[in-house]
């Protein structure tokens, strides 16, 4: 990834910090609603982060991935319907009901991703119909199992919405969680802390491992990785799973980390953001890490942004407008896609089935 992305993500994030800090500097000190801002930036962003490293495991392996959307909604459903049944129903201790939840999500997220990838790898399907697949699917099981189970007479909670045992408890860095004001930023929950290490763990495992050369090589030039003996199925079926797995993880942030609950289309477009995220960071972990922190940071503009209406400016009214703020996302991701800032080389063989 070159500088002139760095750069101009680096703006983006400037100014949308600039835009807070210029309306409720006269409540709060400029120091304490960065660090709110930074805080904030980092958990949201956490979905991004691990859709775009979901969506770069699968496309660095050849196989184009819009599903991630589907996965992560359908493992957020799933965790959180876990975590209840541990909880209420075996009477599980909130804390063990919450890590099954999680590898319920995770493993839902895997599940989702070897359909895929057998629709992609094995039946040939054209990729993009079979995300779009994956999508459809979970928003109509999420939605119907979620109208069945709680909502209709007579199922097992009678009727009545049942709550996840709580959220994932924060984690902080000992001595830099203690720092004063900034300390706020290195209080942040699992998920987020495991986006995080996940970033640089890929970055290693795809640039300096056979397993990274392997997938690098199926996804630029799959004939002749298959020449020197390398399984292009395999490596195309693992990668994806491993990127659905990831996608699962995402998931579980949103109802065992964000909020207890669910709601239908909860992800709301994250899945599609994160692609636009790792298409922005060049199909590298840290700039998709580091496009995903953009969005992050549009989205922690809007909740910061609530606690100062009241300061908004005349002339600012606009701002007021919770869904205008709102759609600050979805006109980065427009913005980004049209490829203002250099050219997007995706890899060689991405979206291409293989005939051996």
């Amino acid at each position: 990834m070159d500088w002139r992305r760095f750069g101009f993500i680096a703006l983006i994030i400037a100014i949308l910090f600039s835009v807070v800090v210029l309306i409720g500097k006269a409540q709060i000190s400029p120091l304490i609603i960065i660090t709110s801002m930074m805080a904030t930036t980092i958990a949201v962003a956490t979905p991004l982060t691990l859709g775009a490293l979901s969506g770069l495991y699968c496309e660095r392996a050849g196989v184009v991935n819009i599903g991630i959307e589907g996965m992560m909604l359908a493992a957020a459903f799933f965790g959180w319907l876990a975590a209840i049944y541990m909880n209420t129903i075996f009477l599980f201790a909130p804390m063990p009901s919450l890590i099954v939840g999680v590898i319920a999500a995770i493993l839902t997220g895997g599940l989702f991703a070897l359909l895929h990838a057998a629709l992609s790898v094995t039946f040939k399907v054209d990729q993009i119909i079979g995300g779009t697949v994956i999508n459809i699917l979970a928003v109509g099981i999420t939605g119907f199992l979620n109208r069945q189970l709680f909502f209709e007479k007579g199922s097992i909670f009678g009727g009545n919405v049942p709550h996840a045992p709580g959220v994932l408890p924060r984690i902080d860095i000992p001595i830099l969680a203690d720092i004063p004001v900034i300390g706020r930023i290195f209080d942040q929950q699992p998920i987020t802390w495991a986006a995080i290490l996940l970033v640089f763990v890929t970055h290693i495992v795809l640039f300096y491992t056979r397993w990274g050369l392997r997938t690098r090589a199926v996804g630029e030039h799959p004939r002749a990785a298959d020449t020197v003996g390398i399984n292009v199925f395999y490596m195309r079926y693992a990668n994806v799973i491993i990127g659905g797995m990831m996608a699962g993880l995402g998931g579980a942030y949103f109802t065992l980390e964000s909020v207890p609950s669910f709601e239908p289309l909860m992800t709301n477009g994250r899945g599609f953001i994160a692609l636009a995220a790792m298409i922005f960071g060049n199909w590298t972990p840290f700039g998709a890490w580091a496009a995903a922190l953009v969005f992050g940071a549009a989205q922690a503009l809007q909740i910061n942004m609530q606690f100062f209406r009241e300061a908004i400016p005349p002339q600012l009214a606009i701002l007021q407008i919770s869904y205008v703020v709102g759609l600050t996302p979805y006109i980065l991701t427009m913005l980004i896609l049209t490829g203002i800032i250099g050219k997007n080389i995706p890899p060689a063989a991405d979206g291409q089935p293989y005939e051996k």
